[in-house]
């Protein structure tokens, strides 16, 4: 029982580890709309000025969201290794556990 509990604790977290992730991408990408819709809506300058400082504004927020997602990336993944690592030491304890427990029960 105390094996099932770990294990659902386990999936749990890998889940709310995704849905943060994918919060913040959520986040990462609604400020970016509303940037251009603003940059669009407040622009003083001709048309043909304003189109080039949206696109460099737009490669601007595109390239920050790719460091982002990037650092984001890495996060996630650090914490998969070391919740894989929980489990293979979990697993292992548990092998341990029930081999000890089977040499105590030939005995």
């Amino acid at each position: 029982m105390r094996f099932y509990k770990q294990r659902k604790l386990f999936t749990h977290h890998k889940i709310v580890v995704i849905m943060k992730s994918g919060k913040v991408l959520l986040g990462i990408f609604g400020g970016l709309a509303a940037g251009a819709l603003l940059g669009i809506l407040l622009a003083p300058d001709k048309g043909e000025n304003t189109r080039k400082k949206i696109i460099k504004r737009g490669e601007d927020y595109v390239d920050n969201a790719k460091v982002r997602l990037d650092e984001i990336v890495e996060g996630v993944n650090g914490k998969i290794q070391n919740l894989v690592q929980e489990a293979t030491n979990l697993a292992r304890r548990g092998k341990e556990k029930a081999n000890s427990v089977k040499e105590e029960a030939i005995l």
